[in-house]
């Protein structure tokens, strides 16, 4: 542990941002046109509102304002989550940011926001890879801590070079920012000695989901917010969730504990509460319909909107959020008042857009990124609005998914089928309502809305659904750890192995 003594001198505190989500099995590869298209912002530009993983750095702005330090900002990039990351990108964006650190030497800490489910081409740890560069780079007696989403892998490697991380608790993620004060609040406390972090990690091993917008999570997190308030030894608790569709050697769930010196404490924590999660295994998952139910259950209701999620067809877990499995179903059994946000399709998007607000063309959308996602649509279609940059919220975020188009689906005919679908350029998962605004619709008038979120969607939507329907449709993402087709996770995790903490399970 580094004792940092108390001192009123002026800190100097470098901060910056290199996140993605990274789809093993996705086909959809990242290279820096992806970061520029979600967020690339240059020392100094990083907009006042946060995005998501970024909420550090403008957090530290005030932060540091207030207590008259020098924040020395670097390069905040994000790329929506997608497959592998472009090896040359990754380097790039990795050693723009260590240049821009190495010429701001000396500081007294290293602040980042990252997410920690990247994987490149050539480097299956590049959070790993970055922190030991900077901790090298800084030497042992600088802070170095980063904010995580709990979709994350945390590594050993990770661990060794960070003093401390601090993860968003909840999933839907509408706490990074507070996360972010936190990051601070221990940061700041180190720095003038009023603390003395101390990181211990639990290994649950175990791969689940874990949604606290209900039980058992729910209450799992109130606890931990609990501890936190009530002794003042703990700093902060955080679970790393995991990121199933990452094929990595340390995948799975990870309790930490933060202390103030407490190392013995954080280590009776994290494997008491470590393993009350492994005691709900395979409970905290939201129970799931299939499309033809979804639908029936959702035009069976008095009064909507019904949400319907596409789960696994989630852009935000990098697939590609073109699947047209639960609208095919909406055309098979007459929805009306159906509304699809969203369906990924640049081209149909170019052609719509070449059309026109007005016209009426046939048109083939969806369907086209991978096996199991259902079929191209084809369908006759009115184009209702075309939208150059289309974008949503997502708490203090704003999250662009456009260029976007509006159709409506007509028959044979040419009558209005009813049933309205967003196509659009950047994919982004659907995480709030704004997402159907931004396109001309009021989703309060809907009787169903389909979305493609596993769960983030459910914070801003939940208030203005009637229900809430969780559909697997297809297998656009890999979501069954037991069968999925794992090269490199390890065989001593659940559901991998029936019991890994039995005697002589581990290797």
């Amino acid at each position: 542990m580094t004792q940092r003594a108390p001192t009123s001198v002026p800190k100097r505190i470098f901060v910056a941002a290199l996140a993605t989500e990274t789809n093993t099995f996705s086909p959809i590869h990242i290279d820096r046109a992806a970061f520029v298209a979600s967020l690339y912002a240059p020392p100094g530009q990083h907009p006042d509102t946060p995005t998501l993983c970024t909420a550090p750095i403008p957090v530290g702005r005030r932060v540091c304002a207030e207590l008259g330090w020098t924040l020395i900002e670097g390069t905040a990039a994000w790329a929506d989550p997608a497959g592998l990351v472009a090896r040359a990108t990754y380097e790039g964006l990795r050693d723009e940011i260590l240049d821009q650190l190495r010429a701001a030497l000396p500081v007294d800490a290293v602040v980042l926001g990252l997410h920690g489910a990247m994987v490149a081409q050539g480097e299956i740890d590049p959070e790993g890879d970055l922190l030991t560069r900077i901790r090298d780079m800084v030497g042992p007696d600088v802070l170095v801590c980063a904010e995580l989403d709990p979709h994350s892998h945390l590594t050993a490697k990770r661990v060794a070079a960070a003093d401390f991380f601090v993860v968003f608790k909840e999933f839907p993620h509408t706490d990074f920012v507070d996360r972010a004060e936190d990051l601070w609040r221990i940061a700041v406390d180190t720095l003038l000695g009023r603390v003395h972090p101390v990181m211990t990690v639990f290994d649950c091993r175990m791969i689940d989901v874990f949604p606290t917008s209900r039980e058992p999570m729910r209450g799992f997190v109130n606890r931990l917010i609990q501890i936190e308030e009530a002794d003042p030894r703990v700093l902060s608790l955080s679970v790393i969730h995991g990121f199933m569709a990452g094929d990595v050697p340390e995948m799975g769930t990870k309790m930490i504990a933060v202390t103030d010196g407490h190392a013995d404490l954080g280590a009776e924590l994290v494997e008491r509460l470590g393993m009350e999660l492994y005691a709900n295994r395979g409970k905290h998952l939201m129970p799931a319909l299939g499309p033809v139910e979804a639908v029936a259950d959702a035009l069976a209701a008095t009064k909507g909107p019904v949400v319907i999620a596409d789960m696994w067809d989630n852009p935000g877990g990098g697939t590609a959020g073109d699947a047209t499995v639960v609208l095919k179903e909406l055309i098979a059994q007459g929805a009306t008042g159906a509304a699809v946000g969203t369906i990924w399709d640049p081209i149909a998007v170019q052609l719509c857009t070449a059309a026109g607000e007005g016209a009426i063309i046939a048109l083939r959308f969806g369907a086209k990124s991978a096996p199991e996602t259902g079929e191209p649509v084809d369908a006759l279609v009115r184009v209702e609005r075309v939208e150059p940059q289309a974008e949503m919220r997502f708490g203090e975020s704003v999250v662009p998914f456009g260029p976007a188009v509006r159709i409506a689906l007509l028959d044979e005919a040419g009558r209005d089928r009813g049933i309205t679908v967003i196509l659009n350029t950047v994919r982004a998962q659907s995480y709030d309502p704004s997402l159907f605004t931004a396109l001309g619709i009021d989703p309060l008038a809907q009787r169903v809305l389909v979305v493609k979120s596993t769960n983030h969607f459910y914070a801003a939507f939940s208030p203005i659904a009637t229900e809430t329907l969780y559909c697997s449709a297809g297998h656009p993402y890999p979501n069954d750890p037991a069968t999925n087709s794992y090269r490199l996770v390890r065989r001593d995790i659940w559901p991998r192995h029936p019991d890994p903490f039995a005697e002589g399970a581990r290797p």
